[in-house]
């Protein structure tokens, strides 16, 4: 059945993963501001807009994955793009039958969206890029919006959090390595738990087997949340858990491969996120498949001495 949409609501398309839902939170501020009083309704799958609903980021859910058609019609409703450039995210928010459709400049869409939509740079960090479309329809938002919470006074007492997984072997760091740096962290005295899906359970038993402790399978979104808050480091590729600690200001070790961390890092507290990256812009060739099928040679090049010099540097001795 579909849910009928009136002219209190504005609908918000991002029917992404956690890492780009967790990036999309300043533009879904930046929506606010703009339409203050309207309800936001997120379009999303269940867990990950439950999880921004919970928190007040936005009103409702619209449940979707993808690219699905939106189960939604009105006639009175503002309708937001934050999926991607168009036109095929435009088309379907277009289907709903919004007064005003907000996305980047994509003459191939339906019907025109927003004629002066500004133009999709794909050099750009994607904080900024939501942003700047926000702000070209009046509604401010920053780095600042990625918090919920405020930065903590004083790093957590919890464990170390190992985050090994990805959801493509190009970002998938070997598994020995973490190994390494596990065994070496359990070494110098610091506890460590190892995140992952149930999917994940290999690379928990591995980590198990050098002194982690197993959680991988063990936690819902909101339970990896408050591991994470609570950590007093957290290690990992380019993931949804390293963008949940920018949101929760906790300290992290960042391992970057084929996608450079100037388009999807940290984008505030500089000094609490260490990246660790080996591209090289000025050759112009730095950008690799992230969703390729073998270890990107690039995130490749990070050495196990190198992760832990850098958690080192955030660790009390």
């Amino acid at each position: 059945m579909n849910r009928e949409l009136t002219d209190d609501d504005v609908l918000v398309l991002r029917a992404l993963g956690l890492g780009d839902l967790l990036a999309g939170i300043p533009a879904l501020r930046g929506v606010r501001r703009r339409w203050p009083g309207r309800r936001l309704v997120l379009a999303a799958p269940r867990g990950i807009g439950e999880f921004l609903r919970v928190r007040g980021v936005v009103d409702e859910v619209l449940v979707t994955s993808g690219l699905d058609p939106l189960p939604a019609k009105g006639s009175g409703h503002v309708a937001v793009d934050l999926h991607g450039r168009g036109p095929a995210s435009q088309d379907l928010l277009l289907a709903t039958g919004p007064e005003f459709l907000l996305g980047f400049r994509s003459p191939a869409a339906g019907t025109p969206a927003f004629p002066d939509g500004p133009a999709w740079f794909l050099d750009e960090h994607e904080v900024t890029r939501w942003c700047r479309l926000l702000a070209a329809a009046g509604g401010a938002c920053g780095p600042e919006d990625l918090r919920l919470r405020p930065r903590p006074a004083a790093p957590g007492a919890g464990p170390v959090v190992v985050h090994p997984g990805a959801a493509s072997a190009a970002r998938r760091w070997p598994v020995g390595r973490w190994a390494a740096v596990v065994a070496a962290l359990r070494a110098a005295g610091h506890p460590v738990v190892v995140t992952g899906t149930a999917d994940e359970a290999d690379l928990g038993a591995a980590l198990a087997g050098a002194g982690a402790r197993d959680l991988t399978g063990a936690l819902d979104l909101d339970g990896l949340a408050g591991v994470v808050a609570r950590s007093r480091l957290v290690l990992s590729g380019d993931t949804g858990t390293a963008h949940l600690a920018t949101a929760l200001g906790v300290a992290s070790v960042l391992l970057f491969g084929p996608t450079p961390p100037h388009w999807w890092g940290p984008a505030l507290d500089p000094d609490l996120h260490t990246v660790l990256w080996h591209g090289d812009p000025a050759a112009g060739d730095y950008v690799g498949d992230p969703h390729g099928a073998v270890l990107d040679p690039t995130l490749g090049r990070t050495t196990v001495g190198k992760v832990l010099a850098a958690a080192a540097a955030h660790l009390p001795r």
